[in-house]
């Protein structure tokens, strides 16, 4: 059961970081440090004080630079590789006791495409902010995805069945939208 639980928590921290890659990394090291959660063999580094620093001005830069209109746009195309190595990473650093096949096919099948995908929606969901308010919007969507990325870190510590079945429904949504706006293309192609 306790294997399960870790998987669920890894992949809620995943989701995380497909809002941003470096808040649940913060709070993966504040809850190691604290003792309320194990690090796997070879992960014990992100609960180390120099990491827990690190990873708070990460934070802190990160979340500050989604604020600025024409460099939010740009960090999308970095922080989306990041955040699915960031989720296989978060996966990874959880599910120590389990199989090596099964932890890394979990960790990458599940924590990265996980992040990916939530990654891929906000990255769209802040064009279409850009496109439709000129960049105005985007503080929103900004604050939005920083306060989302923290919710679901600290609810995926505290109570991860919960935190998983929240990203489960903002997967769901994310799948949603993309149907959506696949099949509003393949409209707009048929009447071409």
């Amino acid at each position: 059961m306790q294997e399960f639980i870790h998987v669920l928590l890894g992949i809620s921290l995943s989701a995380a970081c497909g809002f941003r890659v470096f808040i649940p990394f913060l709070a993966l090291s504040i809850a190691n440090i604290n003792g309320w959660i194990t690090l796997s063999s070879g992960f014990e580094w992100i609960g180390s004080q120099p990491a827990l620093i690190v990873f708070s001005v990460a934070s802190v830069v990160e979340i500050a630079a989604y604020y600025i209109p024409w460099l939010d746009n740009m960090l999308d195309t970095i922080a989306s590789p990041l955040a699915v190595i960031a989720g296989i990473a978060t996966t990874a650093s959880l599910t120590g006791d389990l199989d090596p096949i099964f932890r890394w096919t979990v960790s990458i099948i599940a924590g990265g495409s996980v992040s990916g995908i939530i990654q891929a929606a906000t990255a769209s969901l802040r064009m279409l902010s850009t496109a439709t308010t000129g960049g105005l919007g985007n503080p929103v969507v900004s604050t939005a995805e920083a306060g989302s990325a923290a919710v679901i870190s600290i609810s995926a510590i505290l109570v991860p069945i919960f935190a998983f079945c929240v990203v489960l429904l903002v997967l769901g949504w994310a799948g949603w939208k993309l149907y959506k706006k696949v099949q509003s293309s393949r409209s707009l192609m048929k009447s071409s």
